[in-house]
């Protein structure tokens, strides 16, 4: 027996010795919350399937009224138990069909253990506040979800606070894997705009680190293997709910299996803005989620998210109408192609697709220029198309030289444009270079959806914090890059060469698995230049493309396309990606591992689209069972190079053959 192994071992055997309390299950019993007050600290724990999934780990507040961590009681007769349900429709998430909920529902509330007077001291005890609650927290637990989140509580005359830190831990297993994104240094990367979650997963790194030395960002996954594979163990760890109230965390490590709720860096934003958070009371904090399976399948299919969390405002317009495919010639051509002619050839292009939408990169306001963008877009509206604007956010907390710049992060200049560009039909904007996680970066965010929102804009986030149930809270919010993205197979030999691995057969995983993601993708090019005869080049295949487009979920997609993709691109390539959808009603898990490959399934409306990709040295071959394909005779088969259609077997079968660094896609 390894040491490791017999610590491990040892471990469960406590955490089997502790007398918990059940305090809230899910509606089917495989998932159970655990909790324990152990020396006036509360800690809680969380089984699936009667298997350790989360040890007993710390929670609590630091706030600047007291010590929320330590020195409390469980006022049990306060405890509430009940459930939470419901149902909502959301185009832009992963499953947008009607969408209902359910979570049983636990609440507790905790005093602070009074203190004892000193010696000789008869006088009343005066303490800031009074003796009642003074936090909360709320569980809500579904069929594959646990999900917690704390409240302070008003004291006295005090309503409002400072919260310095989260005691909120996650201790995994011992043996667990981890596939997390490091968090990078503040004020570094290019032109000093990190952080802006765009590192490489590990894949399958044993506990105990903590990254690059600043935690991991959200969302992080782990697998607890099993000698039987069944009882193995998925477990992703993610925060939903997070708006200008709050700071984004991370996740902090480095204790073996013990990983905590992480403020930002002080460093962040150029030193601007503190890593506390302000509230008024009685306040909430975001949700912290973490979702469980034996499979992948809970990760992939999760809605937690969305579940949990509200709309901010309602939605000026149909937004859902404006969603769809569109075209970004920076990706391909960089810079130098945000000239009028180029933007106008791929407007041409974009109709010539059926695309909604083409986004008009970095510098246009340099390059074409105001007036010259406004005759673009009335040239774009003739052809069924409408324009996205690239902006930077900067006004003091990187170097970025791209323009424009000094509008979104100016309330008085950004209503201004907004409504020039209300007044020319602009669909919506990419806002670039964010750069940190504090609560005054987060309120940047939420003001610059609210005010895009009075105009009719849709935005998408680059450069910037993961999305965190932004979906359903701000209905003009489209997506966020928050990702190692596209951009980086243009720049990158390396990037290319394990695009499948790092990119096509992580992100569904990890990113995708709990929000829209940016990722701009899909190229048909066989290099990343105009000329597509020089530069980096892509060395997954056509049908990988394809598979992406339905892999990689957000429900405005500009591709990597290119207008030579219309006569140098196979015509099945071109005529899938023509009629892809973005939006999509309900997703399955079919099988795959992090890193290794991935098959799932979409469907938009009544058909399904299955798709997969292999980054394994080795081709992969399967025989696929697809229920959902039930009285389908046949179905279209996309793999090595062309489409076929192939039959269905009576038991809802086909055998497929992924490349390595290849896919395949079935449509019905």
């Amino acid at each position: 027996m390894t040491k490791k192994y017999a610590t491990w071992c040892l471990a469960l055997m406590a955490f089997a010795s502790v007398k918990a309390e059940v305090i809230v299950s899910s509606p089917d019993g495989r998932i159970s919350v655990d909790f324990e007050m152990k020396d006036g600290k509360p800690t809680y724990s969380v089984l699936y399937d009667g298997q350790v999934a989360i040890e007993p780990s710390p929670l609590g507040l630091k706030t600047n009224m007291g010590d929320y961590t330590q020195d409390l009681v469980w006022d049990k007769e306060r405890l509430k138990k009940g459930e939470t349900s419901g149902s909502y429709i959301l185009p832009s998430m992963k499953e947008g069909q009607e969408h209902e909920y359910r979570y049983n529902v636990a609440e507790l509330q905790f005093t602070r253990t009074p203190r004892p007077a000193a010696q000789g001291d008869n006088r009343p005890q005066r303490r800031r506040g009074n003796n009642g609650p003074v936090m909360g927290v709320e569980f809500c637990v579904n069929n594959r979800d646990v999900a917690f989140r704390y409240t302070v509580l008003t004291q006295g005359d005090t309503r409002s606070c400072v919260i310095t830190e989260e005691a909120s831990t996650f201790q995994v297993p011992a043996n667990a894997l981890t596939f997390m994104a490091p968090q990078s240094n503040p004020m570094t990367g290019f032109a000093r705009t990190m952080p802006s979650y765009e590192t490489k997963y590990t894949l399958g790194e044993p506990v105990g680190k903590n990254g690059w030395g600043n935690g991991y960002t959200f969302p992080c996954l782990f697998e607890v293997p099993n000698a039987d594979k069944a009882k193995a163990l998925w477990i992703l760890v993610s925060e939903t709910g997070t708006d200008g109230d709050y700071v984004g965390c991370r996740l902090l490590g480095g204790n073996g299996g013990e990983y905590r709720i992480g403020f930002p860096m002080e460093g962040e934003l150029n030193g601007w803005g503190c890593t506390s958070v302000q509230m008024a009371l009685p306040g909430k904090t975001p949700w912290r989620t973490i979702t469980l399976g034996h499979t992948p399948a809970n990760v992939i299919e999760t809605t937690v998210t969305w579940d949990l969390v509200e709309e901010k405002y309602p939605a000026s317009k149909p937004y859902h109408l404006d969603y769809g495919k569109g075209m970004w010639s920076w990706i391909i051509g960089m810079d130098s192609s945000c000239n009028y002619d180029e933007q106008k050839r791929y407007i041409d292009f974009a109709a010539a697709m059926g695309y909604r939408s083409l986004l008009v990169d970095a510098l246009w306001d340099v390059q074409i220029g105001r007036e010259r963008i406004a005759e673009l877009s009335r040239y774009a509206r003739s052809k069924g198309v409408g324009l996205y604007l690239w902006y930077n956010s900067n006004g003091s907390w990187n170097d970025a030289p791209q323009s424009p710049k000094g509008i979104m992060n100016n309330p008085y200049e950004r209503r201004k444009e907004m409504k020039w560009m209300q007044e020319n039909g602009i669909l919506g904007i990419k806002v670039d270079f964010f750069g940190g996680d504090k609560q005054p970066m987060m309120q940047l965010y939420e003001d610059i959806l609210t005010d895009a929102n009075d105009y009719g804009i849709m935005c998408i986030f680059h450069g910037c914090t993961l999305p965190r149930g932004w979906e359903r809270m701000y209905p003009n919010y489209v997506a966020s890059e928050a990702i190692l993205a596209s951009e980086n197979l243009h720049f990158s030999q390396g990037f290319c060469d394990a695009e499948a691995r790092d990119c096509g057969t992580m992100y569904p995983f990890t990113r995708n698995a709990v929000g829209s993601m940016d990722f701009g993708g899909s190229a048909l090019n066989k290099y990343y230049s105009a000329s597509n005869n020089r530069g980096s080049r892509r060395i997954t295949s056509d049908v990988y493309a394809l598979a992406t487009a339905v892999i990689f979920q957000s429900p405005v997609q500009h591709f990597a396309l290119a207008p030579n993709n219309l006569t140098d691109a196979p015509a099945y390539a071109i005529d899938f990606m023509k009629t892809v959808p973005t939006q999509w009603d309900e997703v399955r898990f079919i099988d795959g591992y992090p890193g290794k490959y991935i098959i799932m399934a979409r469907r938009s409306g009544d058909k399904w689209y299955i798709a997969g990709v292999n980054a394994m040295d080795t081709p992969l071959k399967q025989t696929l069972t697809l229920p959902m394909l039930e009285g389908k005779s046949t179905v279209s088969l996309y793999q090595n190079g062309e489409v076929k259609p192939v039959k269905v077997s009576r038991k809802q079968t086909i055998k497929v053959e992924l490349p390595t660094n290849g896919g395949v896609v079935i449509v019905e």
